[in-house]
């Protein structure tokens, strides 16, 4: 097990595991899942997206992000709109119910990140986020 713990790939995958459990158990209520948060932060940061950009950016399977889209347009958090330059696409937005549900969560997920980070001090934390988005690079949605 030794062996495992000194290669840094394996920790992060159990740590995205752990953190993805956290967030899952977290969102339970809901009745979503991370794989549905994700597509509603995503939506946040942005005027709406054709459902193969989530799918590029969120690396999820195309066919997966129809189902995610399907399930939020009926809890009515996002929507598909045509495309303002291309009438034959439709874009995905995230609604006003989307937004505050996202507002409700905040407080939630710092729990879960609180959680997930407990053995770190605040300049530890601060470090990890930095070297995170630095080995993320343009990898991030």
């Amino acid at each position: 097990m030794r062996e495992l713990h000194a290669d840094a790939g394996y920790l992060l995958y159990r740590l995205g595991l752990r953190s993805g459990q956290l967030f899952n158990t977290f969102l339970q209520e809901s009745g979503l899942r991370l794989r549905h948060y994700a597509v509603l932060r995503f939506l946040a940061t942005s005027d709406g997206a054709l459902q193969r950009e989530l799918s590029t950016r969120l690396g999820y399977d195309p066919s997966a992000i129809v189902g995610l889209v399907d399930d939020l347009e009926k809890l009515g958090f996002a929507e598909r709109r045509p495309a303002p330059d291309d009438r034959r696409s439709r874009i995905v937005v995230l609604t006003e119910d989307g937004r505050a549900f996202l507002r409700g969560t905040d407080a939630a997920g710092l729990r879960v990140s609180n959680d997930l980070l407990d053995p770190l001090g605040p300049a530890d934390r601060e470090t990890l986020h930095t070297l995170l988005l630095r080995i993320a690079g343009d990898g991030l949605a």
